[in-house]
This record gives structure tokens, C-alpha cells and sequence, in this order.
């Protein structure tokens, strides 16, 4: 038998958590010197590269002094929560990355709370110490009164420190003495985290995630809990309302370094993916077929948002796109179900358009840009969020929302949230920058991000998670300003945008094709107005002196997937295809939309 250590990586987004990782594998001699290593091995898609986030909890494990380290990575982000705690069900003890300059942050606090009730032991790893004016010994105690305040046990409280930089590759008891490797990390994972413990008996195992391949489809990962699991054997799949089914494994697989090696056996305590098994979900058991007997299952989180998904029906439908008719939507979003586990698919009345609920407005927009890249074109609605009848009362979900800023622009901000039924819960100044908690409807999160960088001069870091459905908060208001709309498609000249720059702000360049009904601006007053930003320039034969100058035009506004969810009103959809994105009207033709709003 081989000795094991299963351990989590917990924290914030962009605390270094999957650079440490990295380096994990580098000192478990995963790549030979000198081999060209790839950089972020476990943000595998390109997604996670370019926002630099963690959005699918992984795998991994590495061989250090005899003993095999299973390494699961969870998101840092409060969208994907839903990864988080199931992943933490297999693990026994827990690295807390913290960075030692911000210290530790709201969603680390998410996700810590659940590790502490869970009882697994946490080793606190403070990161980037290698940062001007970092604060190694204050964000220690930070921590400490944090886990304190979360009801941690003695036995959790008293826990080691470790320092270092996973940047630069070294790890250390004493962050004024760098060392040159990871070492002390993984002798403290070695003497602290407990073994799994191993329990004789029948089979059991805990479906706890899962993974995906084209070939032989769902595959369930999870620890074996009791008992040991072998290729080949008869096991019963015990569901959620208490039915059970014969199932037959076909192949038995565990971690090794990035992949997987398939085993005849697994014993208990040993993290494993099993291939073969129909129709399950997770928290659902494997267990033994003669005597089966369920574990626990796990609680998984509601979504608290819903968007209309919708067929592209624009005038310039199926120009750039390969996957267009409601068909191939309909199948997509279906294959994601099989993998993304806090997403729900419901029809509409229409055959062509369905109501996609998921964790926020990260989380969907994560599931439309992969879509886009992989050549679907689509429409989407504005963000809705999901009310609950609760004892014959209207409920909303409600967040914690943190903001720590400069201290000059507390003011500015306090009012924008308070107006979009925010109730400040806490506030305390530190070294010029104050940090304040608030709780909020989710409605009144939709579109502050970008409202509160601005206020800030960007300084601002924000961050909310959900805690509960509350009573309604009453209206909020949203968008004040109307939008500026095409009149007739064709090419976006300079010359008419000049002439319009006094009635707002414009989202196209010149030379852009547009359709009527586009939203092609921000108007500067209420109500939306209809323009023409096609028209030329007519052509005399008579000069005038100054009628030639050159147009000086402000650059147009560009807006990300998030920002443009965000800012759209209820009567306007987002189009998305492969290479563009545009905002428009849901009813493009001006009489039509009058005759409606009559």
C-alpha cells in the first residue's frame, strides 16, 4: 500500500494558486530538467489562459518521498462555487493560499467556510512575499482571527505557516530567509495533513465529480470511501430518490501526474475515475452489489440567474457562424448539462429560444463565449434573477458584496450601492484604503462592476458572493439613459457620425456594417432616438472654405460579453457570433416597436 495525501488548494481569484500547482509538479519531478516546460498546465483551456481564472476544478498528483499527493485545484471564483465544495469532499486537508499583500478576501472566506465545517485540516501558504510593501506577519493574523470568526476547532487554529513566492519557484518557514525550492511545502503536507482513513467492508464511493470524453462519455470521479473497487466488478448505483441500479465498471482509472493510468484496483482513500457507469448524478453512490448501502448526498447549490438563449435572427444571421439553427443550439446546450453541473436548460413557449438559469453573470457568460468560439451564433436576453415564492412571500437572492478602495472615493461609492438597495454591514480604513462590507440583491450587482471602476479611477477591487433568498428590496433603477438606434442598414459613415456626436455616445467606427434596429450608441438624455449613420456626404461642384476640414470623431465604446449583458435593457437582445458582437432592439423596425409600446 501506498501512503497517500489528498489536499485542496483553497483561494481568491489571482492569489497565485495555480502557479503554485505548477510548481508542485515541477519538484515532483513531472518534467525532466531541461524539457520545455508548458506554462499552466492546469488552465488547460484557452479561456482560463486569457482571464487568468480557474473555472474547472482538476486533478492532479505527484510522487514525493514515497508518498502520492493527490492535488485537486478548485476555482477561486463565487460563480463556480458549485465546483468547490463537492470537490472538497475528497480531500482531507487543505492548502490556504493567501496573498501577502491583500490578504485573505471574500470568496477565500467562501470556500474556507465550508473546508472548516467539512473538518479538513488547513496549512496556510502566505504568497507573493516577494511584493513591495507586502504584510507577511499582518495577513497571519488576519487569518487566524478569520478562522477564529468561522468557528474553527483547536485543533484546526493551531496551524502551520509556510512563506515563500510560488513565482519564483521557493517555499520557506521563514519569509526572510528564501530558499531556492518548494521543499518545505511538501514536507509540511507530508507531516501534517492526516492519511486518508481506511475503512474495511463493502464498497463505497461518492460520486463527487465528474469528467467527459467523446469516446465512452460521462465518467465519474470521486474517493473510494470503504472497501476497494476493481475493473470489471458489479456494482449498484444507489440514486438520489432511493432507487438502485446494476451497473458494470468497464475501466478504473487514478490520477497520475496530468493523466490517468488505469489499475486493476483501487483501495479505499484512493481518488479514482471510473468509466462505464450510466445515468448517474453527483452525490449519487457507487457501492457494493450484494450489500449496497448509499452515503450521504451532497447538497448542490441553487442558481440564482436566468437568461433567455435565443436562435440568431438578425439581418446578418449566418454570415460568420457555422452552428445557426435551434437544432445545434438545442444539442449544445444539452452536452453541457452532461459536464456543468449548477446550469439548468427549460423551454419557452417558442420551439427556438430556452431559459438557461446558472450562478451569475460569469458563469453563463463563460458557457456563451466558449459556444461563440466553437462557431455557434446566438441571441441572449438580459439577465434575470430568480425570485422564489417563500411562505406566500416574493424572494430575491441576496449577496455579500466586499469593495476595498481608496479612501477619497468611499463616498461615491457607498451612495451608487445604497441606491441599488444596498445596506452597508461593515466598514474600517486601513493604511488609505478602506474596505466595506455591504448585503445586496443580486439584482443591483448587474452592471455595478464597471460603474464602480470608474468611480474609483480603477483602484477599486470588488467581489460578492451568494448567501440567501430574501423578501423582495422593492425596485431598483437600472440604465437611465436611452439608446441610439440605426434607421436603415448600410456602412456607418464618419461624416454622419460627426454630425451626431452631440446626442451621445457611439459603440461603432466607421466603416462597420449595421442594420436598422441596432443599438449603435448610448443617447445622452431618457428615451431612445432613431438616427441615420449611413448617410454620405452628397458630392458638389462648388468649394467652401472649411466645409472640407477633417472629422475629428470621439473612439467608439467597446464592450466585453459581461459588460454587454449587463448594460442591455429588457427589450434588447446581445447577437454573438463567432467574430462579432453586436446590441440590438428585439423589435427592429421603429413603427412595430411604437405600435407595441402603445
Amino acid at each position: 500500500m501506498q501512503k497517500i495525501r489528498n489536499i485542496a488548494i483553497i483561494a481568491h481569484v489571482d492569489h497565485g494558486k495555480t502557479t503554485l500547482v505548477d510548481k508542485m509538479l515541477l519538484a515532483g519531478k513531472l518534467f525532466r530538467e531541461g524539457q520545455a516546460e508548458p506554462d499552466q498546465f492546469l488552465d488547460s483551456n484557452d479561456l482560463e489562459r486569457e482571464r487568468g481564472i480557474t473555472i474547472l476544478a482538476k486533478n492532479v498528483s505527484i510522487n514525493y518521498k514515497d508518498v502520492k499527493i493527490n492535488i485537486i485545484d478548485t476555482p477561486g471564483h463565487a460563480d463556480f462555487g458549485g465546483e468547490v465544495e463537492r470537490v472538497l469532499n475528497m480531500a482531507d486537508g487543505c492548502l490556504l493560499l493567501v496573498d501577502a499583500f491583500e490578504g485573505p478576501m471574500p470568496q477565500t472566506r467562501f470556500v474556507l467556510q465550508k473546508a472548516i465545517q467539512i473538518g479538513l485540516k488547513p496549512i496556510v501558504v502566505i504568497n507573493k512575499v516577494d511584493k513591495p510593501n507586502c504584510r507577511p506577519s499582518e495577513v497571519q493574523e488576519m487569518v487566524f482571527d478569520l478562522m477564529f470568526s468561522l468557528d474553527a476547532t483547536e485543533e484546526q487554529l493551531d496551524f502551520p505557516t509556510i512563506f515563500g513566492s510560488a513565482k519564483q519557484g521557493w517555499m520557506s518557514d521563514d519569509w526572510k530567509k528564501p530558499t531556492d525550492n518548494i521543499y518545505a511545502l511538501l514536507d509540511a503536507i507530508i507531516e501534517y495533513i492526516p492519511e486518508p482513513e481506511t475503512f474495511e467492508g463493502p464498497a463505497q464511493m461518492l460520486v463527487t465529480s465528474l469528467d467527459y470524453s467523446q469516446y465512452v462519455g460521462r465518467i465519474a470521479v470521486g474517493r473510494v470511501h470503504r472497501g476497494e473497487l476493481c475493473d470489471g466488478q458489479d456494482v449498484m448505483l444507489c440514486k438520489r430518490d432511493g432507487s438502485m441500479l446494476k451497473q458494470k465498471i468497464k475501466e478504473i482509472d487514478v490520477f497520475e501526474g496530468l493523466g490517468r493510468k488505469k489499475v486493476d484496483a483501487v483501495p479505499s482513500g484512493d481518488i479514482c475515475a471510473i468509466i462505464g457507469i450510466e445515468g448517474f448524478e453527483i452525490g449519487e453512490t457507487i457501492a457494493d452489489f450484494n450489500t449496497p448501502e448509499p452515503l450521504p448526498t451532497i447538497v448542490i447549490d441553487e442558481p440564482t440567474m436566468s437568461m433567455l438563449f435565443t436562435i440568431n435572427n438578425s439581418p446578418f444571421f449566418g454570415k460568420e457562424g457555422k452552428f445557426v439553427t435551434s437544432r445545434h443550439i438545442y444539442e449544445r446546450l444539452q452536452r453541457e448539462l452532461d459536464k456543468n453541473l449548477a446550469l439548468r436548460v427549460e423551454p419557452t413557449d417558442s420551439a427556438d429560444s430556452w431559459n438557461v438559469f446558472g450562478r451569475g453573470v460569469l458563469h453563463l457568460s463563460v458557457l456563451i463565449e466558449t459556444m461563440r468560439r466553437e462557431g455557434y451564433e446566438l441571441q441572449v436576453g438580459q439577465p434575470q434573477v430568480i425570485i422564489k415564492e417563500i411562505n406566500g412571500e416574493k424572494c430575491e437572492p441576496v449577496e455579500s458584496l466586499t469593495i476595498n478602495l481608496p479612501d477619497e472615493c468611499a463616498s461615491r461609492i457607498i451612495d451608487v450601492v445604497t441606491k441599488r438597495r444596498g445596506e452597508m454591514t461593515m466598514m474600517e480604513s486601513k493604511n488609505e484604503r478602506t474596505f466595506i462590507e455591504f448585503t445586496i440583491p443580486s439584482r443591483g450587482i448587474i452592471g455595478l462592476n464597471n460603474l464602480v471602476l470608474t468611480l474609483s479611477a480603477g483602484e477599486a477591487i470588488m467581489a460578492h458572493r451568494f448567501l440567501e433568498f430574501q423578501p423582495w428590496k422593492g425596485d431598483i433603477e437600472r440604465r437611465q439613459n436611452g439608446s441610439i438606434i440605426a434607421m436603415e442598414t448600410g456602412t456607418a459613415f464618419a461624416y454622419a457620425l460627426n454630425n451626431l456626436q452631440s446626442r451621445g455616445r457611439f459603440f461603432i467606427a466607421p466603416g462597420e456594417e449595421v442594420y436598422a434596429g441596432q443599438v449603435v450608441g448610448e443617447h445622452t438624455k431618457e428615451g431612445d432616438l432613431v438616427v441615420n449613420v449611413t448617410k454620405s456626404k452628397k458630392l458638389t461642384n462648388m468649394r467652401a472654405s472649411g466645409s472640407d476640414d477633417k472629422v475629428a470623431l470621439a473612439p467608439p465604446i467597446v464592450f466585453s460579453l459581461e459588460d454587454a449583458l449587463e448594460y442591455i435593457k429588457a427589450d434588447e437582445y446581445v447577437e454573438i457570433t463567432p467574430k462579432s458582437m453586436r446590441m440590438r432592439k428585439i423589435i427592429l423596425d421603429e413603427t412595430e416597436r411604437k405600435r407595441q409600446n402603445r
